[in-house]
């Protein structure tokens, strides 16, 4: 991935990685806000299970603790009448929060591990990278069209089988189009709502801890030289180059859209049980480039 001399400002929840600060998992230390109805929806911190399937990716050191989402039997999008995941938007330690908001490129990611036999149906949001113009940055999603400009959503998802694809919300551009849909193996552009981007390009499996992470770095304004690229379990997966994030400096990444539910918005969608997965080592970090500040770019 990156190498560990350009990283700067760095912070991570995991207990496995003895050269990046380490903070607790709590909602106070990562910047937690926007927490989409904590009364019905909980991300509570456990002591995870076990792995079933230890033998590549994840975790050396199995975690101590881990967000848990429940999604029930019959839970799809937050607006259904059976509700599943939960949601909120993550910042970051204060450290790495201020250093983001003058970065060109940051990295971000978390581990994931869904549940022994999870049945994936036709697929359901986890999270990803999010950014833009101060409150416009927040709900870069749901089919929004307006202020696009001003903002990115780049959770990922997973498909039927457990096919991986990032869902992309992106400034509506011309340029952007065409490279998200030139990204193999296949990449759709939903009617109403984001980008599927790279469907298939890796596959989740169940019963075992996924390292996730996604780099952007946003373009300088008035060119097309932004870049967003996908890691799972160390291995690149996507890289998307040629970009248009922003067209105006006061748009900068500001922390992870931690949102996960099943959906989509028909039943079809719905999970057909009570099924759990877990988050954990969430981290991140401001990839040194020459100095530069965004009044800069």
């Amino acid at each position: 991935m990156i190498p560990s001399d350009r990283l700067e400002f760095a912070f991570t929840t995991s207990a496995d990685c003895s050269k990046i600060p380490r903070v607790p998992l709590a909602d106070s230390t990562l910047g937690v806000h926007k927490v989409s109805q904590p009364q019905l929806l909980t991300h509570r911190i456990v002591v995870p299970p076990q792995p079933t399937d230890s033998s590549t990716g994840g975790s050396q050191k199995l975690p101590l603790a881990a967000w848990e989402s429940l999604y029930p039997a019959g839970s799809i999008s937050p607006s259904s009448p059976i509700k599943g995941g939960f949601g909120f938007y993550l910042s970051g330690p204060e450290a790495f929060k201020a250093a983001s908001a003058d970065a060109r490129e940051v990295i971000m990611g978390y581990e994931v591990m869904f549940e022994e036999s999870w049945e994936w149906v036709k697929g359901g949001k986890l999270p990803g990278i999010f950014g833009g113009i101060g409150n416009a940055a927040y709900g870069c999603s749901g089919g929004r069209k307006d202020e696009r400009c001003k903002c990115f959503d780049l959770r990922l998802m997973w498909r039927a089988n457990g096919l991986g694809e990032l869902y992309a919300y992106l400034p509506l551009d011309p340029t952007n189009t065409a490279r998200l849909l030139a990204v193999p193996p296949f990449s759709h552009q939903n009617p109403d709502y984001g980008f599927s981007v790279g469907r298939g390009a890796w596959r989740f499996t169940s019963g075992k801890w996924i390292k996730v992470a996604t780099r952007i770095k946003m373009n300088d304004v008035g060119q097309e030289n932004g870049e967003v690229e996908v890691y799972i379990d160390g291995e690149s997966v996507i890289r998307i180059e040629g970009l248009v994030l922003r067209d105006d400096p006061a748009s900068y990444v500001q922390g992870l859209h931690f949102q996960t539910f099943f959906g989509g918005h028909s039943a079809d969608w719905a999970s057909p049980k009570d099924q759990r997965a877990w988050f954990t080592s969430v981290s991140g970090a401001v990839i040194r480039d020459c100095g530069r500040t965004r009044d800069e770019l």
